[in-house]
């Protein structure tokens, strides 16, 4: 059944820890494979609903923490998320090396970035908008299909809305659309006010809301903490659930805070 529509807070939040990819990338920090299990256990001890375990393929300490994870961790209350991206611009998604190691992580969601400013599109990959548009699409497709659960994690989607909204929009509606489940709006740059944050997670809850897919995808807003008070105003008022992604145990702000 759809997501219905209330007013006040949300009935539920869920917490999605980001600590062991994006929280382990800083100046000092390395954690080895065994201080990775170690820190998901204390996670999953907390009650923490969602923990990211890192990006497989992106280096071998991933892949061991991914291939070791499901004999050593035995979660008791946590979701082991692993990390990745849409496919290549021009290349299709069933051979794209990427998601073959998301579909070969052996876990039950995986979170994957998508392209949300046109600029990025245009001039990073350089390929076209509609072109960023079925890569969002394509990806979260083969991940569906695999009986995978989908969040999409849609970069600098603030920046990307103020410059061209119609893209932002078709971005997440056809990642919506492909069966994604939960839709993270990231202020990448972290340069988003909670008033300009409000009026944007509004509009957007108001178009992914009026697609009218079955069950409603969750939303998510981030970056930073001091924003949290806004955006769980902002979702509360379109989703009774909200999801929580914290950024790491490890630095007091950093971009990945995200809502859902």
């Amino acid at each position: 059944m759809s997501v219905e529509r209330q007013d006040g807070p949300p009935t539920a939040v869920d917490i999605y820890d980001t600590t062991l990819r994006d929280g382990s990338q800083q100046e000092g920090l390395s954690l080895s494979v065994d201080d990775k299990l170690r820190v998901a256990q204390q996670l999953d001890h907390l009650g923490v609903h969602y923990i990211e375990g890192g990006y497989p393929g992106a280096n071998p300490k991933d892949e061991e923490f991914f291939r070791r994870a499901p004999d050593e961790l035995g979660l008791a209350t946590s979701t082991l998320v692993a990390f990745g991206s849409t496919r290549r611009p021009g290349a299709r998604a069933d051979t794209d090396p990427a998601l073959r190691q998301l579909l070969e992580a052996g876990t039950a969601v995986v979170c994957i970035v998508a392209k949300a400013w046109d600029y990025h599109v245009t001039e990073a990959l350089r390929t076209s908008l509609d072109e960023g548009i079925a890569m969002a699409a394509d990806s979260v497709e083969l991940l569906r299909q695999a009986g995978l659960r989908v969040f999409l994690d849609a970069e600098h989607f603030f920046d990307g809305y103020r410059a061209d909204r119609e893209f932002s929009l078709a971005v997440i509606e056809a990642a919506q659309q492909a069966g994604a489940e939960a839709l993270v709006l990231c202020d990448t740059n972290g340069g988003g006010l909670p008033h300009d944050v409000e009026r944007v997670v509004a509009d957007v809850a108001a178009c992914t809301s009026a697609r009218g897919t079955d069950p409603a995808p969750s939303l998510a807003y981030g970056p930073v903490m001091k924003y949290a008070p806004a955006r769980v105003e902002t979702g509360s008022s379109a989703y009774t659930q909200t999801l929580l992604m914290v950024s790491d145990v490890f630095r007091s702000q950093s971009h990945p805070v995200r809502w859902s």
